[in-house]
């Protein structure tokens, strides 16, 4: 073999790889493999480590560990800890990756570097790592060498791709960072659509779960954090969970807990003790209703609070928004505020102070139930007896409950 021979056979291997893949076929190869990434994110870090939601049968459970060894040099232990600790501590000073506390722009574009120092905190790992792997490989190659599978990785597409394959293991590498560490944890706190008004500010970033696993639904997981599914209205999709389906049906997974769905008994007329189980069990779906009532309510009491010459469309507009707020997390400023146009509205203020007084229902443990039933049949008696429509009518709902 002459040299000029060599020469032309580097420059073809450094050119394509040992594949030979057109442009199209790496960018088809790099949307596979980097969706893979995520789904072992979300269903065996997330939903499997992190909350519990199911079991995973030893095949699947090492290939994802494996996968993200290979992939993002990422050490089980670690993201579960910092994960349950981001729940534990949501959207204070002591949440590791908060944009409410730290500025979205910090979480947007330096997630991962908050996700790397928070890792590192031994009181974390101590206090919230608890029931992650120990075995042999866990120990001595995934935690020991988390460094090993991203360069593995980067030798492999060289292989594979050629000089190109240095760019799909830049996306590669850039993927959970950018997806999980920024996307996630910093727009999914700072702008969306809430179904639930949890205590947090985790948002529904769009209702198509597919680019990030089902992650993009992260009201509905902070409202229900240990759910196996994420997807809670019908038009909601959350493709993590089709796949946990699936390997449910091949038995490969068992899925241990999902978001309670509630149900209604039609023409129910009194308020049971099913109907306060069922009120309790699924009081952020109870809140979430609420909340469209006093939608309707305000829609009805606009003509005339425009009619005020001394309510600007800036006042009445900020006060459509406090008024869709959880009543405990208003500061004293938004108090007053609303407590200036419920002198221009009745209605309003009555929508709001039932609002409190139903949260009392699941809010205050040392009442019997007895005592609670007692108090949502009178919640529901004078409710009804508002003359307010969309306060009777939800309340006719809620009597439903089963």
């Amino acid at each position: 073999m002459t040299l000029s021979s060599v020469v032309n056979a580097t420059l073809e291997f450094l050119a394509s790889g040992i594949t030979g893949f057109s442009g199209w076929q790496v960018f088809f190869y790099t949307l596979v493999v980097t969706h893979i990434t995520i789904a072992s994110v979300t269903i065996y870090l997330h939903r499997h480590q992190a909350h519990r939601a199911l079991e995973l049968h030893a095949i699947p459970s090492h290939f994802f560990r494996f996968w993200l060894w290979l992939t993002t040099g990422q050490v089980t232990k670690e993201w579960a800890a910092v994960h349950r600790k981001h729940h534990a501590k949501c959207d204070t000073e002591e949440d590791p990756h908060s944009p409410v506390t730290r500025g979205i722009k910090k979480v947007l574009f330096e997630g991962a570097e908050l996700y790397r120092i928070e890792s590192k905190n031994l009181e974390t790992m101590e206090k919230y790592g608890h029931g992650t792997p120990t075995d042999w490989m866990e120990r001595n190659v995934y935690t020991r060498y988390s460094w090993a599978g991203v360069v593995s990785l980067l030798l492999i597409n060289i292989a594979l791709f050629g000089v190109i394959g240095v760019s799909v293991w830049a996306v590669q590498m850039m993927w959970i960072p950018i997806t999980a560490a920024g996307i996630i944890n910093g727009i999914g706190h700072y702008w969306g659509y809430r179904n639930y008004e949890c205590s947090d500010a985790a948002t529904n970033i769009i209702p198509f779960g597919i680019l990030i696993g089902g992650e993009e639904l992260h009201n509905n997981h902070h409202t229900f954090a240990t759910s196996a599914k994420l997807s809670s209205k019908w038009y909601e999709v959350d493709i993590g969970w089709a796949y946990i389906r699936g390997l449910e049906m091949l038995g490969l997974a068992k899925v241990k807990k999902r978001a309670p769905e509630p149900k209604f008994l039609q023409g129910k007329l009194e308020a049971d003790f099913d109907t306060l189980q069922s009120v309790i069990a699924n009081r952020y779906d109870v809140m979430s209703k609420y909340a469209k009532s006093i939608k309707h309510a305000w829609k009805e009491e606009l003509a005339q609070l425009k009619g005020k010459a001394e309510l600007e469309a800036r006042f009445l507009n900020s006060s459509r928004k406090l008024l869709q707020r959880e009543p405990g997390k208003l500061e004293g400023s938004q108090r007053q505020q609303l407590s200036e146009l419920f002198q221009h509205s009745k209605a309003l203020e009555t929508m709001h102070q039932m609002r409190v007084e139903l949260g009392v229902i699941w809010e205050r443990s040392h009442f019997t139930r007895d005592q609670l039933l007692h108090k949502l049949q009178d919640w529901c008696n004078r409710a009804e007896a508002s003359g307010i429509k969309s306060l009777q009518e939800f309340s006719l709902r809620l009597r439903s409950y089963a």
